[in-house]
Order: C-alpha cells, then sequence, then structure tokens
C-alpha cells in the first residue's frame, strides 16, 4: 500500500531515505558537471582519434551498467553497434561475476567499463584480455579500485567516478549503485569520449544544458513540491498497486522505458513491463483484457476486502522524447487502453535536442521510481 500522505512530507520522506536515493535524484545536475570535468582532467578532451571503432563494447554489474549500454545504443544510432557483454556467475556478487569477450573483437573495437564499485576481478580480467586483443579500454570507476589499477597497467584510459562528497569510496558500490546519481556518474564521461571518437554528439556544451535540464527537473520533482504539482510524485501515486505497462515512442524513450521498468523492480518491489510502440500494442493488448483488465471493479462495495485479493491493474504509462504531431502511434495506443477502461499515464519533456529530452525523462521517472520506494508500505529503502 502507498502511503500517499508521506509523499507530501518531506521531513518524514528524508527519514525513510536511508540509502540517498532521494539526494541522488537532486544532484543528478551537479553530478554530471563532475563526471565532465573528471573526464577533462583524464584527457579525453585531448585525444585526436584515428577513425570511429568498428564496434563498442561495454561490461560492468547491475542496472545502472546496463542501462548505460543500452542508452548510448540509443544515441549511436547507426554509427557503430553497441554490444553489451552480460556477466555470468554463481552469484550476482563481485568477486563471482566474469565477463567474456566475444571471438570477433579486436583492435579496431572499443571496450567500456562502467562500474560504481572497481573491486570486480572479472572486468580486471576483462581488461586484460582486451589488452592482449589490442582492443582500446576505458574505465569509469573508483578512484584507486583495483579495476582503476588493472586498467591503467594495461595502457588503458581510467577516469575516476564522480562522487559527491558525503560518500565514502568503500560503501558507494554497495549501498549507492542504485542512487540515479549513479548512472550520470559513470554516462557522462562515455558521453564525452564517444564525442570524441564520433560516435554521437556530446560537446562540453551539450552536456551543461544536460545539467541545466536536471537541476530544471529536480526543482519539479523535488520532496518539497506537493503532489499535486510534482509529476514524479504524481506518477508514483497513478503506479501504486498497478501493473505499469511502460509504452515508449522515440529513439531515446525506448531505453528509458526499460530503465524505469528495471528501476520500479529493484527499488520499488515493484513489475513492470516495458515495450515500444507500435509494437506494445499487440505485445501488451491481451494483458489490457485479461486478469489485469482495469473492467473488474476494485471499489465494488459488496468484495470482500479481507478475504479477497484482487490482482492489480494494468496502467498504461505512454512516454514520448518527441513533441506530439505527425506520424505517431500515440493516438492508437490511448484508444486502444482506454477502450479497456485502462487509465492511461502520460509524460513526454519539454523541447530540446535529444540529450536534454533524455535526461528529463530519466530524471522523472528516477525520482518516480524513488517516491514509490520510499512511501510502499513494507518496502522501506534499507
Amino acid at each position: 500500500m502507498l502511503d500517499e500522505t508521506l509523499l507530501d512530507a518531506p521531513e518524514a520522506l528524508a527519514l525513510a531515505d536511508r540509502r540517498g536515493l532521494l539526494r541522488g535524484a537532486a544532484e543528478a545536475g551537479a553530478r554530471v558537471r563532475t563526471a565532465a570535468r573528471h573526464a577533462t582532467e583524464a584527457g579525453i578532451a585531448d585525444l585526436h582519434p584515428e577513425g570511429r571503432p568498428r564496434a563498442v563494447l561495454v561490461a560492468g554489474p547491475g542496472t545502472v551498467a546496463a542501462g548505460v549500454a543500452d542508452l548510448i545504443g540509443a544515441l549511436a544510432g547507426a554509427s557503430a553497434p553497441v554490444v553489451r557483454l552480460a556477466p555470468t556467475g554463481v552469484a550476482a556478487a563481485a568477486g563471482a561475476l566474469r565477463w567474456a569477450l566475444p571471438g570477433w573483437a579486436g583492435s579496431v573495437d572499443l571496450l567500456l567499463l562502467p562500474t560504481a564499485d572497481g573491486s570486480e576481478p572479472g572486468l580486471a580480467l576483462l581488461a586484460e584480455q582486451a589488452y592482449r586483443r589490442g582492443i582500446t579500454v576505458v574505465a569509469v570507476a573508483p578512484e584507486g579500485s583495483p579495476l582503476s589499477e588493472a586498467v591503467s597497467g594495461s595502457r588503458g584510459l581510467f577516469v575516476p567516478l564522480a562522487m559527491a562528497p558525503h560518500e565514502a569510496p568503500d560503501e558507494y558500490g554497495e549501498n549507492l549503485a542504485a542512487s540515479p546519481g549513479a548512472l550520470w556518474a559513470l554516462f557522462t564521461p562515455l558521453l564525452a569520449l564517444l564525442d570524441r571518437v564520433g560516435l554521437l554528439e556530446a560537446p562540453p556544451e551539450a552536456l551543461e544544458r544536460v545539467a541545466d535540464r536536471l537541476d530544471r527537473t529536480a526543482e519539479r520533482c523535488g520532496p518539497a513540491i506537493a503532489t499535486y504539482s510534482n509529476p514524479a510524485k504524481t506518477l508514483a501515486a497513478e503506479l501504486a498497486e498497478s501493473l505499469p505497462l511502460i509504452w515508449t515512442e522515440g529513439d531515446a524513450a525506448g531505453p528509458v522505458g526499460r530503465r524505469f521498468a528495471a528501476v520500479l523492480a529493484e527499488l520499488a518491489g515493484l513489475p513492470a513491463l516495458a515495450a515500444e510502440l507500435p509494437e506494445a500494442l499487440p505485445a501488451h493488448g491481451v494483458l489490457l483484457a485479461g486478469a489485469y483488465a482495469a473492467a473488474a471493479d476494485p471499489d465494488d462495495f459488496f468484495r470482500d476486502r479481507v478475504e479477497e485479493s484482487q490482482a492489480p491493474r494494468a496502467r498504461v504509462v505512454l512516454l514520448r522524447d518527441r513533441p506530439a504531431g505527425g506520424l505517431s502511434a500515440a493516438p492508437a495506443a490511448r484508444e486502444l487502453a482506454l477502450g479497456h477502461d485502462t487509465a492511461v499515464s502520460e509524460l513526454e519533456p519539454e523541447e530540446g535536442d535529444a540529450l536534454e529530452t533524455l535526461a528529463e525523462l530519466l530524471a522523472v521517472t528516477d525520482f518516480a521510481a524513488v517516491y514509490l520506494a520510499l512511501a510502499t508500505s513494507g518496502h522501506m529503502a534499507p
């Protein structure tokens, strides 16, 4: 059950937020600026690559590394394939994870290692394997971590992870890797790097605009802003006790929707399904007419609320990274949802370039997931 009174109680939210998730979301803009400065100090701005890499490989643990790979793939488009190397192992622990290079990877490829931990032996081994094959390696990890030493020792490029003054390196990987700030700490230096190698456009002025957009969004979504005028709190309240069907439209919205589904599960314990329009319509259409349909009235006066458990009702979340108009599947999506009495939540950013709109969508959805995690009974952040 969502405690809606907690959403409009900033002090109570702060007490419930033992992992600093709200602070991580609010500091995303500052994290981008710090990470951009670290990238410059590491020498990324002085690189003069001879050409684009054939492919970009991304390896790292957890939801945040998967999100970084997905976002890079969306922004790079057809410039080069982006391949995430999924870890294997007996447990989701730093010492148990291993990564393997594909057989075709070689000297014309680029390996990116984003991690908020840096103690994974598997990533250090991967960096050594890449060095032997002549693959360029770039890592973003906590300074002084075993991975930083391994990458520097194999002549790779290491960028220190942008951390806030209140964060300790020895607890960052375990307690704060899920923080929204971790995404931007890892993502920003890689944006600067891929701009230099010509795979996407993210010059310093674009990163500054991203930081400004994140700051403005944090002002609109912060804990002091009441639910009725706070898009993140409103979305959190709408999604409580529902099965979110996250339908996305636009190249940048796709990875945002997939990340939103992942962090809803990881932070708030809320299962969600994400799909891109128009394929989302046949993929999820049966859910709107089956056991999760909204047609069964949860407010039936005669229902036994003690003995009878209710399945969550589907709710469509329409995420779009482009303004309304033109060729769009959004009208068909609304018609399908409303035709099955299914409520629709819509989120569309203000105008801006691809990075700015991406940043706003990520910020609002991250805030919403955090509010759900903090205000849901029985699922307080540990």
